[in-house]
C-alpha cells in the first residue's frame, strides 16, 4: 500500500477531475455528450503531456491501469443477462451475431490494410463492432495492449460515438426507418448503451427499448470475443516446443475473463440480489474510470499523434460500414 499509494491518489485526482468536467456537461448541456471514461483519459495524458511522473509514482498508476482494470471487468459480467437473448428472437439474435462477426473482421482487415499494428487494429475492430470504450478496455489486457494504443482508440471511437448521437436521429426520417427498425439500427450503430438511449429518444419508447435490447445483446457478444482472443494470445505464447497444444486453464483465459462469464452466468440465473446489481455496477464504472485515468498517464502524445490520420480512416470506414450491414439487416427482417 505504501508503494502504490502515491500513483493511486494521483489517479483518484485525475478521475475525480473527470467525473466533476462530466457533471458539468450535464449540468450546462442535458447531457454528457463525452463520457468521464473518456474525460479521465484525456486528462491523464494532458498531465502526463505537462509532467512526467517520478518513479516513485510508477507502482499505483501500473496498479490502477491493470489490476482494477481487471476488477473492473469482472464487475462488469454482472450487468449481462442471457435474458436479453431470449428477449431478441433467434431471427434477430443470429443478425447481430452476423454484423458484429463481419464488423470485426472487416475492421480489423481495414486496419492492418491502413498500416496499424495488429494490436491497435484489434482495439479499433472490438470498439466499433461490440461497446466502444468498454470493450477496448476489456480487450486491451487480453491482447497485452500498449497505453497509448488503448488511449488512441477510445479517443476516436468517442469523438465518432458522439457525432452518431448527434447525426443518427436526423436520418431516420430520410431512410423511411419505423421506431422498431430505427431502434435495430441505434442498438447496432452507437457505442454505450447511454448513447442510445440518447440517439432513440428523439424517436420515441418503442426505438428505446428496442435500441437498448439490440445494445445488450451486442455487449453479450464481448465474451465469445475475449475467450477467442485468449486462446490466440495462448497459442501464441505457448513455448512448450508443441505446436497447437494449449497451456493449462489458468494461463488460457485470464482470471477476470473467468470471472466476468461467472458474474454474467450468475446474473442469468437470478442468483445476485437485485440491491447489488446497481452498486456492482457503478463500482465497476468507478474502477473503469479510475484505470483509464492511469492509462492517460502512461501514453506519449506523439506516438498518438503519429497514428491518428490512420486511425481516424480506419474507424470512420468500420463505422459505415457497420451502419451499411445495421440497414441491410433491418431490410432482411422486415422483408422475412
Amino acid at each position: 500500500m505504501v508503494r502504490i499509494l502515491p500513483g493511486l491518489l494521483l489517479c483518484a485526482g485525475i478521475s475525480a477531475m473527470a467525473l466533476a468536467l462530466e457533471w458539468a456537461e450535464a449540468a450546462l448541456f442535458g447531457r454528457a455528450w463525452i463520457e468521464a471514461l473518456v474525460l479521465a483519459i484525456l486528462a491523464g495524458t494532458a498531465v502526463r503531456s505537462a509532467w512526467s511522473p517520478p518513479e516513485r509514482w510508477r507502482p499505483g498508476v501500473d496498479f490502477s491501469a491493470k489490476f482494477l482494470l481487471e476488477v473492473a471487468v469482472v464487475l462488469l459480467g454482472a450487468s449481462l443477462s442471457a435474458q436479453a437473448l431470449a428477449a431478441a428472437g433467434p431471427a434477430l439474435l443470429a443478425g447481430i451475431a452476423g454484423v458484429v462477426a463481419v464488423s470485426l473482421a472487416a475492421t480489423y482487415a481495414l486496419g492492418r490494410a491502413a498500416g496499424l499494428p495488429k494490436r491497435m487494429a484489434v482495439l479499433v475492430a472490438s470498439g466499433n463492432s461490440i461497446c466502444g470504450n468498454s470493450a477496448i478496455a476489456v480487450v486491451a489486457p487480453v491482447i497485452g495492449a500498449k497505453a497509448a494504443d488503448v488511449a488512441s482508440a477510445i479517443a476516436f471511437t468517442a469523438v465518432l460515438g458522439v457525432a452518431v448521437v448527434l447525426i443518427l436521429p436526423l436520418l431516420a426520417a430520410p431512410l423511411a426507418l419505423g421506431a422498431e427498425a430505427y431502434g435495430i439500427v441505434a442498438g447496432l450503430t452507437v457505442y454505450a448503451v447511454p448513447q442510445v438511449l440518447a440517439a432513440t429518444a428523439p424517436i420515441g419508447a418503442v426505438a428505446m427499448q428496442i435500441g437498448t435490447m439490440v445494445k445488450l445483446v451486442r455487449v453479450l457478444m464481448l465474451g465469445p470475443l475475449v475467450l477467442a482472443l485468449s486462446v490466440i494470445a495462448a497459442r501464441r505464447g505457448d513455448d512448450s516446443g508443441r505446436p497447437g497444444r494449449l497451456p493449462p486453464l489458468h494461463r488460457l483465459v485470464p482470471w477476470f475473463i473467468i470471472g466476468f462469464l461467472l458474474l454474467a452466468l450468475l446474473r442469468s440465473l437470478g442468483w445476485i440480489p437485485a440491491a447489488l446489481l446497481e452498486p456492482m455496477a457503478a463500482s465497476s464504472s468507478m474502477l473503469m474510470v479510475l484505470a483509464m485515468a492511469a492509462l492517460g498517464l502512461g501514453v506519449d502524445v506523439r506516438a498518438v499523434a503519429a497514428a491518428g490520420r490512420r486511425l481516424s480512416l480506419v474507424v470512420t470506414l468500420s463505422l459505415l460500414l457497420l451502419g451499411v450491414m445495421a440497414l441491410g439487416l433491418v431490410w432482411l427482417i422486415s422483408a422475412a
